[in-house]
């Protein structure tokens, strides 16, 4: 079975940076779009970003020029290079990986913490 773990988060102040990522275990083919997802508590979860099988990225708005997104096919592995953070980043993380309805996975969450 497929599990994804992700890693990297933690507190940090404002101004700084943090890696996020998040690593397949298992075998996954020809996986379509990477994805990390974050949701703040209260709040309705959003994409921060994602990147195709393709090396195509898509950024959220609030991110771009701060975030960003790549993915390592043979290791099977996403990351995110977080600068520049902001105390509205702070959240839980999520990643996903997606190729179609039987194969769409999800960590649990890393949380992200950025003090003013």
């Amino acid at each position: 079975q497929v599990q994804l773990v992700e890693s990297g988060g933690g507190l940090v102040q404002a101004g700084g940076s943090l890696r996020l990522s998040c690593a397949a275990s298992g075998s996954i083919p020809s996986i379509h779009v990477m994805t990390w997802y974050r949701q703040a508590p209260g709040k309705q979860r959003e994409l921060v970003a994602d990147i195709t099988s393709s090396g195509s990225t898509f950024y959220l708005d609030s991110v771009k020029g701060r975030f960003t997104i790549s993915r390592d096919n043979a290791k099977n592995t996403l990351y995110l290079q977080m600068n520049s953070l902001k105390p509205e980043d702070t959240a839980v993380y999520y990643c996903n990986f997606f190729r179609d309805n039987k194969s769409n996975y999800w960590g649990q969450g890393t949380q992200v913490t950025v003090s003013s």
